[in-house]
């Protein structure tokens, strides 16, 4: 009897981390390369700003309400199924729609990536949900399937821009595409998942998405909700600007040289299990945060002298920035959740990060980088002014750090 649960245990396990692999696999394929196909393979760059500011207002819109779904409506893994499948189809005519958007038919590349994104979303809650509701133990064996995640990203980028160099062409929406299609069959195979609140009344609030909102008269939870949504704001500048200004650096290939922190939040997403218990929710989003700190201050002291080791090392810290802020937040979320609202949960996560704090990020760093950096005063190089650009980051995860040490009181029933 115990054999046929391991069997099953570990049969759950492989599904849930195929499931992680294909989700990541699709962003990564075409998110990574999409502004060198429009800047080089359609010369469009009018699409920049569609290309990177659907994600996070999609983020801000959907998440919760499909959270609602998986948690009173339809199983979990139908809802994941069909954003897929659906998103599939979307995400095919992308390039389409690059095309009669350059040639005067209204707004219709936005249109289609929004709608797109808006299925997207969702899932990144909706795949943390699937796995944190079959698995026994979240803080050991949820860090082992996410990694899984991590390595579809890297092999996405590896197979489409280091190999294929695929990158100008609408390969990586084609291949993404197909993984959507495939992630979206697939998931009608994952465990069931039964909505945990079918069939009971539920308030217009909650019909909007809006019941994991309770959660922040937690003191705890609303200092931990605030200070994610609050780092988003430097995250994004790491996403946005690190390759330009390691172009500027002399580093031969920024992307590549960029994929060794995905390696590291391998490395440290598999050590997280062995840390939690040991450091706690509290010094584990403390180090998180304070390395986010520690990475744009070397950016900032290597930048005008473009010494590559300050740089590079700043590079492998994305493993600690990441998983332990995100992942262990991820987690956390899913402890403190009542279980019939662990969906709405990680939307409103997704909500918080993706949306509100990488919006509201797009736009102070982009403020300051043209200020800084582009329309820098005469006599002062490029490379000093990435410097003085990546001070302000730092002093804002700083700041963030501070006050989250201060405010944040962990207790040990809360892991």
């Amino acid at each position: 009897m115990n054999d046929m649960k391991n069997t099953n245990a570990s049969g759950t396990m492989v599904k849930l981390s195929v499931m992680m692999f294909l989700q990541f696999f699709i962003w990564g394929a075409w998110f990574v390369s999409i502004g060198v196909y429009l800047g080089q393979g359609v010369k469009y760059n009018e699409g920049f700003g569609t290309a990177y500011s659907v994600g996070p207002i999609a983020a801000m819109i959907s998440p919760l309400f499909l959270g609602l779904f998986a948690d009173r409506f339809f199983p979990t893994q139908i809802v994941l199924g069909v954003c897929h499948i659906v998103g599939a189809v979307l995400l095919w005519f992308v390039p389409w729609s690059i095309t009669q958007e350059m040639n005067g038919e209204g707004q219709t590349f936005f249109w289609l990536l929004l709608s797109y994104m808006l299925l997207y979303m969702p899932t990144l809650g909706l795949t943390n949900t699937l796995v944190m509701r079959n698995i026994e133990h979240s803080e050991k064996q949820f860090p082992i399937i996410r990694v899984f995640g991590t390595v579809g990203w890297i092999v996405a980028g590896l197979i489409l821009g280091t190999y294929l160099k695929a990158d100008k062409t609408v390969l990586p929406f084609q291949v993404a595409a197909g993984a959507s299609l495939t992630l979206g069959l697939f998931s009608m195979m994952l465990p069931h998942t039964e909505p945990p609140l079918k069939g009971k009344k539920i308030s217009a609030g909650e019909a909007l998405g809006f019941g994991a909102l309770g959660m922040l008269r937690d003191w705890k939870f609303l200092v931990f909700a605030v200070a994610s949504m609050l780092i988003c704001m430097p995250l994004q500048a790491y996403y946005a600007y690190t390759a330009n200004f390691m172009a500027e650096a002399g580093f031969e290939s920024p992307t590549g040289t960029m994929t060794w922190g995905q390696i590291s939040e391998i490395v440290f997403m598999l050590i997280i299990p062995f840390l939690f218990r040991r450091l706690g929710v509290k010094w584990m989003l403390t180090i998180g945060m304070a390395c986010w700190v520690l990475r744009y201050g070397l950016f900032a002291m290597g930048a005008p002298e473009s010494v590559k080791w300050m740089i590079l090392f700043g590079v492998l810290l994305h493993g600690i920035c990441y998983d332990f802020f995100f992942v262990t937040g991820q987690i956390y979320t899913d402890q403190k959740a009542p279980k019939e609202m662990r969906g709405q949960a990680q939307g409103l996560l997704v909500v918080l990060t993706q949306g509100v704090g990488m919006f509201v990020g797009a736009k102070i760093n982009k403020f300051y980088q043209e200020g800084i950096v582009v329309n820098r005063d005469e006599g002062v190089s490029n490379l000093t002014a990435w410097a003085d650009f990546w001070g302000i980051p730092a002093a804002i995860a700083g700041g963030i750090l501070v006050a989250f040490f201060i405010l944040f009181r962990d207790e040990r029933k809360d892991v």
